[in-house]
């Protein structure tokens, strides 16, 4: 492809890791995960480098491993949207996404946080849509107990069809602010919501004018077939974990293959993955770095409690640097509980594992590092901004979503050495173009577009 021809353009977003096992917060370059200092280095590294936006997942409940504390997922974080409300006076560019639970919220006050963090970020808001069948997490909230499986997306439905009722019973005429006349807004541009489903009754008037972006970005990470169709007809980005060329090509024609049955285009939609990167200044460097980093983000303890998730037994006496256990799993997965990766299948689960590690001759903590490393870019920048433009050129995806190892300093050298390569090829800006996340992606506002197909 000569330097002329016009390129896909890159999108990236910039992952605030949390205590889990893709990160290394043991490491003295680790600093906290609760000062806003934090925050505030990562997003503005992100912003440096001309990021699409800074991303926040959430947990709902610290899991439990073996009845005691593990730390295998998002602990120790502050509350989401006060952490982006905070960075939004903070960065000027930058999109905002935090991840917010659609099975224990509710649409009015879904619709009324995201459109004032899209005000106050002057249209750089992103929510990123989770759903959840855990009873554990359900304790945690004044309902008690849970979404059957199957309701989950009935429910996460109906919540975004509500909130975007809300967002859209402001028209683009209001405010009016009359200060002569002394009117604000006048009635008849604010449309009384009436939503009436399922899950929900809502009467009212909403309080919040249309923001910036009409619609804040909406963001999900469902895999499922119920959650691909979700994403294809309500997302304007798809959180993937399909890292592989081959993979990656694969969910991104299905998904891409659904939209249309929506009234939507192939540019309505973004594919992000998650992904890692290690650099190096040589390929062997990056690959030893690479696994040092794999080690610490795996150790012993943590290893022998992914293999229990499927075992469903404690696996204490055996030896994380030794062979798997020769014994099928037990019906025990809620030897963990809250976020479980492999519950639905424990015995395929064990099984491909044994098999992979006989065949590879794999330890039980090499096996786990194997198994749970997300799609990872090593090697020097040269080669890691070729393998990223190459997924984007090839539609394997639109974009990653990066995830450093080390809070917040990891992004540091992918912007410095990675960034000015990816822009010198002109697969990504060397500065922003727009001033909201969705001109950034390049997804149009939903209420928009029906506005204009209306009109037409």
């Amino acid at each position: 492809m000569s330097r002329n021809t016009i390129r896909k353009q890159v999108h990236l977003g910039a992952h605030f890791p949390g205590v889990n096992n893709t990160t290394v917060w043991a490491d003295p370059a680790s600093k906290s995960q609760i000062d806003f200092a934090s925050f505030l280095d990562l997003a503005r590294t992100a912003e440096r480098g001309k990021f699409d936006f800074f991303f926040l997942a959430e947990g709902l409940r610290l899991r439990e491993h073996r009845g005691r504390i593990h730390d295998l997922d998002v602990v120790g974080r502050p509350d989401t949207l006060t952490v982006l409300e905070a960075l939004a006076g903070a960065t000027t560019h930058l999109g905002l996404a935090g991840t917010i639970n659609t099975t224990f919220n509710e649409p009015y006050e879904l619709a009324k946080q995201f459109a004032t963090l899209d005000h106050l970020s002057a249209g750089r808001a992103a929510w990123n849509l989770v759903t959840s069948s855990d009873a554990f997490t359900g304790e945690n909230f004044r309902r008690g107990g849970y979404l059957d499986h199957s309701q989950r997306y009935v429910r996460a439905h109906e919540v975004v069809d509500a909130v975007r009722t809300l967002w859209d019973s402001w028209s683009d005429r209001s405010p009016v602010i009359d200060r002569a006349g002394g009117v604000f807004a006048s009635d008849e541009a604010i449309t009384p919501a009436e939503i009436h489903s399922t899950q929900f009754d809502i009467t009212g008037r909403f309080e919040v004018p249309r923001s910036p972006q009409g619609h804040p970005v909406l963001l999900q990470a469902g895999d499922s077939d119920e959650g691909r169709e979700f994403g294809a007809a309500r997302a304007d980005a798809i959180f993937s974990r399909h890292g592989t060329l081959e993979e990656g090509r694969a969910f991104y024609t299905d998904v891409k293959s659904r939209l249309a049955k929506y009234g939507r285009t192939h540019d309505d939609l973004k594919i992000l993955p998650a992904a890692t990167f290690v650099l190096g200044d040589s390929p062997e460097d990056a690959q030893e770095r690479a696994r040092h980093i794999r080690l610490q983000q795996v150790g012993p303890q943590t290893a022998l409690a992914f293999l229990e998730q499927i075992w469903g037994k404690d696996l204490s006496s055996y030896d994380p640097d030794g062979p798997l256990p020769d014994v099928d799993p037990e019906d025990n997965v809620t030897i963990t509980r809250g976020r479980v990766r492999h519950a639905k299948d424990p015995l395929a689960v064990a099984r491909a594992w044994k098999a992979k590690a006989d065949a590879e001759n794999l330890s039980i903590r090499e096996l786990v590092i194997e198994t749970t490393a997300r799609q990872q870019f090593v090697g020097t920048p040269q080669q890691v901004a070729d393998e990223i433009d190459l997924y984007v050129q090839t539609d394997a995806s639109d974009g990653f979503i990066l995830v450093p190892h080390l809070t917040p300093g990891g992004l540091d050298d992918f912007v410095d050495r990675v960034v000015p390569l990816l822009q010198e090829r002109g697969s990504f800006r060397a500065d922003y173009e727009t001033t909201t996340l969705r001109g950034h992606l390049g997804v149009a506002d939903p209420h928009t577009v029906a506005e204009g197909v209306r009109a037409s």
